[in-house]
């Protein structure tokens, strides 16, 4: 089988379940950032990291692909049986999340993303998990709802739970937290 068909040179592709529609649909929007975040996650799980968030982040790419598969999904014509993303897959997160921020001191201030390397690529991460569910949430509005409400819940969860992993990256890395001091007009 050749990976290249010609039949998106024409800018448009199919949906599972046979449906053409423009490569710029809201659609094919959604699905796309999400493998692009996927992509990502793929770049900082092989970042020197312990190998406990690498295990956490391989599931995280697992079920971003269960998000491609559905939001690829034609929801009137598709009949091909796709992979359920599930309320335990966001309470799998919320453990995460609950798990780090209980190791980390508090915040009193928003911080400035970076201070390594690794630290900076999770907050590229959350940057581009935030730009999905902005995504996902268009195209639920412009289906009527014809996306699984679980995902935009996921991809919520998922954000908060890069953010706090790039604070306990920063703490692990021994990476300084640079807290955000906002300057006002009347300010030098």
């Amino acid at each position: 089988m050749k990976i290249y068909t010609k039949k998106g040179d024409e800018g448009k592709t199919s949906l599972i379940g046979g449906t053409r529609v423009s490569k710029d649909d809201a659609r094919i929007e959604a699905y796309g950032t999400i493998d692009e975040l996927n992509s990502h996650v793929g770049l900082l799980r092989d970042q020197d990291i312990d190998a406990h968030h690498r295990k956490v982040l391989i599931e995280i790419e697992d079920r971003l692909f269960t998000i491609g598969s559905s939001l690829a999904s034609d929801p009137e014509t598709s009949r091909m049986k796709i992979p359920d993303l599930k309320e335990a897959d966001v309470t799998f997160l919320e453990n995460e999340i609950d798990r780090m921020d209980a190791t980390l001191p508090g915040m009193k201030s928003f911080i400035l993303p970076g201070g390594h390397a690794t630290v900076s690529q999770c907050h590229i991460v959350r940057c581009i998990c935030r730009r999905s569910e902005r995504l996902v949430v268009h195209l639920s509005v412009a289906t009527n709802g014809h996306v699984n409400p679980l995902i935009i819940q996921y991809l919520n969860r998922l954000s908060d739970y890069f953010f706090v992993l790039s604070r306990k990256l920063s703490a692990e890395l021994h990476a300084t937290e640079i807290p955000w001091q906002p300057r006002f007009g009347d300010e030098k």
